[in-house]
């Protein structure tokens, strides 16, 4: 038995040095037109990225992931915590149908399986904070009676906000006072069963809720006054973040614990810091520095992390701010937003989605006819904005050149196309007429919706997440017609 059990060591222990380090994405799927799951794999193996994460489990994406070589992380919602903490046949059920089968039938590279995602929030008001730890020992549980507790790890992927620091350098760090003794108890557990904690880091976030904060110390290089930490040099917030849950972890206890970095990026629209060209900065710096094997003053050895994200989801909650739906390195259709070198291919940059499918080039635009005074107006750009995506409009947005007839014409667009271009969806009162001149202005695109098959997709409601957009958009429109 000794020797059985040396063994099942050995393996696991193997299984784990061959999990991949470097860059991933993150494959999120609120998006109101989403690529055919084989056309988004064939991308990622088009660019030789070896590893995606998810954030639930869908069957059409794993089977299209299936002997693809990819290294899989499968997630678990917050809203499923409550069934799995509360029952352990939820979570044997839950482990069968989404990661045995796909394992063992379809050959499946699950090598995660992330339980929640960032449950500690301060939104979520402690909803979750009692269901983590059950939930992730009953997905444990089951990974082991199936067989597959040596292959597939469990993790949970934390905001950054669960540690922090009393002395704003990162020896100081430490987990929240509030949620300390919850924290320990969830490293210790991920520590006796050799798995990872997951942060999600994003300095862009820094610059976004703090005006004064240093621009230069967002990204990897050029930050005039670096943060001396005892001879251990700070010259961006990464480094000063990531090692501050080194210490965290180190100071209870688990000093050797992985880490993997479960999200990161930089969005390029929807705010004046998001945009093309510092997107392109930060991922090629922090993409450069893992495939060149460059850590951190606490942590020098490669650093194991997921880019957020892989391609923009229209259909995303704006709560956090407009540049939500603009995380990808892709645009809707798959197309690069820039040129990366992913050192993964012996191209220079992204490569596009293949056999991607349009809908006929013509767009829904304010009629030049159409008077700025027509009482009809705002309440249609209303209507347009709550029901698609009118994020890219606003100040030092991508749109932000347009005036007050471009952002009509472009929300109406914007309706017109998420409704796949339906006569009925360009039809506002007196207002608008089709046409089949491209309206795209300078880096403000009226996008052509991709065909797809998804039906369920075409449509959101006004009654979803998007209402705040038409509001804001409302209120942009007051102003750029007042100034016109």
């Amino acid at each position: 038995m000794g020797l059985f059990k040396g063994l099942v060591f050995t393996l696991a222990l193997l299984l784990i040095m061959a999990a991949v380090t470097g860059i991933g994405v993150n494959w999120g799927t609120q998006a109101t037109h989403p690529l055919p799951p084989p056309t988004v794999v064939r991308m990622i193996t088009d660019n030789g990225i070896q590893k995606v994460k998810l954030f639930n489990v869908d069957s059409s994406i794993l089977n299209a992931l299936s002997n693809s070589g990819v290294q899989v992380m499968v997630g678990i919602p917050n809203d499923m915590l409550s069934a799995l903490a509360n029952s352990v046949q939820a979570a044997e059920n839950w482990v069968a149908t989404n990661v045995s089968t796909h394992v063992s039938s379809n050959g499946v590279d699950i090598r995660y399986v992330a339980v929640g995602n960032e449950p500690f929030l301060p939104t979520y008001n402690g909803s979750y904070i009692e269901l983590t730890l059950p939930a992730l020992r009953n997905i444990q549980a089951a990974l082991n009676n199936s067989g597959l507790g040596a292959q597939v790890k469990v993790t949970v992927p934390f905001n950054a906000d669960v540690y922090q620091s009393s002395t704003n350098i990162p020896s100081g760090g430490d987990f929240r006072s509030d949620i300390k003794d919850t924290m320990l108890q969830i490293v210790q557990f991920l520590s006796n069963n050799g798995a990872p904690f997951t942060a999600n880091i994003y300095p862009f976030i820094s610059l976004y809720e703090n005006p004064n904060f240093p621009i230069d110390y967002a990204f990897f290089d050029n930050y005039s006054s670096p943060i001396n930490d005892s001879g251990r040099i700070y010259n961006n917030v990464f480094d000063a973040n990531h090692d501050t849950l080194v210490w965290a972890l180190q100071k209870n206890g688990y000093g050797n614990m992985s880490i993997i970095v479960g999200e990161i990026g930089w969005p390029t629209d929807g705010d004046r810091n998001a945009n093309l060209n510092y997107s392109q900065r930060f991922n090629q710096e922090f993409v450069s520095r893992v495939v060149t094997g460059t850590g951190t003053p606490m942590r020098p050895g490669p650093v194991d992390a997921y880019l957020f994200s892989l391609i923009d989801e229209d259909a995303k909650s704006i709560q956090p701010g407009n540049f939500e739906r603009h995380w990808g390195l892709f645009y809707f259709d798959g197309q690069p937003k820039y040129q990366l070198n992913m050192g993964t291919t012996n191209s220079n940059g992204l490569i596009a989605a293949k056999g991607v499918q349009y809908l006929p080039q013509k767009w829904c635009v304010l009629s030049p006819s159409a008077s700025l005074d027509d009482p009809q107006v705002a309440p249609s750009v209303s209507y347009a904005c709550a029901n698609a995506d009118c994020t890219s409009l606003g100040y030092e947005t991508s749109c932000g050149n347009l005036d007050a007839r471009g952002n009509i014409s472009y929300a109406f667009n914007e309706y017109y196309q998420i409704n796949n271009q339906l006569d009925s969806a360009c039809k506002f009162p007196n207002l608008s007429i089709v046409t089949t001149q491209d309206p795209s202005v300078e880096t403000c695109k009226f996008i052509i919706m991709i065909k797809t098959n998804n039906a369920s997709a075409v449509r959101v409601t006004s009654g979803s997440l998007r209402n705040p957009v038409g509001l804001m958009f409302v209120l942009m429109f007051a102003f750029l017609y007042s100034i016109t």
